[in-house]
């Protein structure tokens, strides 16, 4: 993989935030209150979640909640399925493969490539879920899944594949997909005593 530079992803950021967002938007999340993380996206932990589900070839969002679960995918999966209905949790799975091609087609046209090396290892499911959780801890101390989301790949670019989501699949599905994973992170929390 090529080395990424961080002056690149800067510049496209700056892109992103002027072409999608309308004016004003910059400082609020779509789907909670929590704020706009406006940091260095974490690109090593953004390159191990891709691992996790398959490579950015192969990604697979059912590979990768058995990666991040272990043992406790299939009760996770009843679990998401009892919460949200077997309707949503698929819709869930089908955006979030989506999201992670998406992602890559923006970072890529962009020629910005993604760091050699995923941080933590890619088959540690306790430490990964460790990281995306932590990587989702607002200056407030609590959790929000579009905080971790822009952590791992700018704000600019999350609100991008967001509007792309809600071209593609529709808000609602957009909403679901924001639902089912912050469900699915906050139980990985809980069942790995993070």
């Amino acid at each position: 993989m090529l080395r990424f530079r961080i002056a690149a992803l800067a510049a496209l950021a700056g892109v992103l935030v002027t072409a999608t967002m309308p004016a004003g938007a910059a400082d609020t999340a779509r789907f909670s209150a929590a704020p706009v993380y406006t940091g260095t996206p974490n690109l090593p932990l953004t390159l191990s979640l891709i691992v996790a589900g398959g490579g950015p070839a192969n990604f697979d969002s059912a590979k990768l909640v058995g990666t991040l679960a272990g043992p406790l995918a299939p009760a996770e999966v009843k679990s998401l399925t009892a919460q949200f209905g077997a309707d949503n949790v698929s819709s869930f799975l089908t955006v979030f493969n989506f999201v992670i091609a998406d992602s890559l087609r923006l970072v890529t046209a962009a020629k910005v490539p993604l760091p050699s090396t995923p941080v933590p290892d890619p088959t540690n499911g306790k430490a990964l879920s460790a990281a995306l959780y932590t990587a989702g801890i607002t200056p407030m101390g609590r959790f929000d899944v579009e905080y971790m989301l822009d952590n791992l790949v700018t704000h600019p670019i999350h609100v991008q594949v967001m509007n792309d989501i809600d071209a593609k699949y529709g808000g609602p599905a957009d909403g679901n997909y924001h639902a089912v994973l912050t469900q699915a992170m906050t139980d990985l929390k809980s069942a790995y005593k993070l």
